[in-house]
């Protein structure tokens, strides 16, 4: 099926089904049957807890497989019109390494997804997907994915629904027989509210293995928790962890990235640390930086300067690009900035280079500023 595939991708084929992709044909006959567009059948649906869920899928031919940690933008098609959005694969990835020979094993995976109030395809995902849907992938993508060589010591740290990228890592160690101690520190508002609970009661049991799960509650006391509150250096310290030494992975929302960012920098051990975040901030739109015009060039659109994302911005003046995940892990919405500053939300930092690409879902103007939209 490979060679079949590959010569179905191959140039002479593209030029005699000019101007679309032999793709564009093969969907007719059959959505899965592509040669280069990721698809996959929906295997299962689990709910997780009452607002979140996992969808099992098994993906065609032309999937590569994947990263623990990396994300895929997926995308399901209702009423004619395809929503896309942004989500980490949560399942171990030892397949890939042999340890599931079979073919259509290697090709199976899952994604847990809480539903948001307005999350159009998060919503759809847990309260109306149905084993048989095919869905529309891209390959996965991103930068926050364990090293070739683990450490001896790897420290995980996530919050709320981060905890996906997070698990898949835990659940690949753990079959893969890591040799080495792995701790994972879970923060949850209460046990409610937390995905995989009954695995992470089974991880917790397997301290003598180098596993060691540790999941603080920040809105109700968990029996007999030793750690209680938002994360902070204590933590660490009860935990007998020295940032210094220890990779850390990091994953959830802004405020929790925030804290965890500014804790490793003033201890001199940033270079430790791999950051993720599944929720960008509020804006404050009395800040210094709502002032100045938004131009929108390629539309000739202009708009006072609100304060708000830039893609915000746009969607208020009418305008509609593209976007994905709206918490600048997938580049879905970069665009060219043609002139003036931008500030990210989550760093703070500015920057005002001309003519460079910026993520609209993640970047305010300050001032006057101009983009390619």
């Amino acid at each position: 099926m490979g060679i079949v595939r590959s010569a179905l991708a191959s140039k002479p084929v593209a030029a005699l089904t000019s101007p679309h992709h032999i793709d564009h044909y093969l969907e007719r006959i059959n959505p899965l049957a592509t040669a280069a567009a990721v698809r996959a059948k929906v295997v299962e649906v689990r709910r997780e807890t009452g607002d979140s869920s996992t969808v099992v899928l098994r993906a065609n031919g032309a999937w590569r497989g994947f990263q623990p940690g990396q994300h895929v933008q997926f995308g399901v098609e209702v009423d004619g019109a395809r929503k896309v959005r942004v989500f980490s694969v949560a399942s171990s990835a030892a397949a890939r390494r042999g340890l599931l020979r079979n073919s259509r094993a290697r090709r199976t995976f899952s994604v847990s997804v809480k539903a948001h109030p307005d999350g159009y395809v998060s919503q759809f995902l847990h309260r109306e997907m149905t084993p048989g849907t095919v869905i529309f992938l891209s390959q996965a993508e991103g930068e926050f994915v364990l090293p070739a060589q683990v450490p001896d010591h790897v420290l995980l740290i996530s919050g709320g629904s981060g905890i996906t990228p997070v698990m898949s890592m835990v659940r690949t160690l753990k079959d893969r027989k890591h040799i080495g101690r792995v701790t994972f520190l879970h923060y949850a508002r209460t046990r409610t509210d937390e995905m995989f609970t009954s695995e992470l009661d089974e991880l917790g049991q397997l301290a003598a293995e180098g596993v060691e799960i540790v999941r603080v509650y920040t809105r109700e006391s968990a029996p007999d928790a030793e750690l209680t509150g938002r994360f902070t250096i204590d933590h660490l310290k009860h935990l007998g962890i020295n940032p210094v030494d220890t990779l850390t992975f990091a994953c959830g929302p802004a405020g929790l990235i925030a804290t965890v960012r500014d804790t490793y920098a003033d201890l001199g051990a940033a270079d430790q640390l791999r950051m993720e975040y599944f929720k960008v901030p509020s804006v404050d739109l009395s800040a210094a930086d709502a002032s100045g015009t938004l131009e929108f060039d390629v539309s000739g659109t202009t708009a006072e300067n609100s304060g708000a994302t830039i893609l915000e911005q746009a969607e208020a003046a009418g305008l509609t690009p593209a976007f994905g995940c709206r918490m600048g892990v997938c580049n879905t919405c970069a665009v060219k900035k043609l002139g003036g500053a931008v500030r990210h939300v989550v760093s703070g930092e500015i920057n005002a280079n001309t003519d460079e690409t910026t993520k609209i879902c993640v970047h305010v103007p300050v001032g006057d500023v101009s983009v390619a939209l």
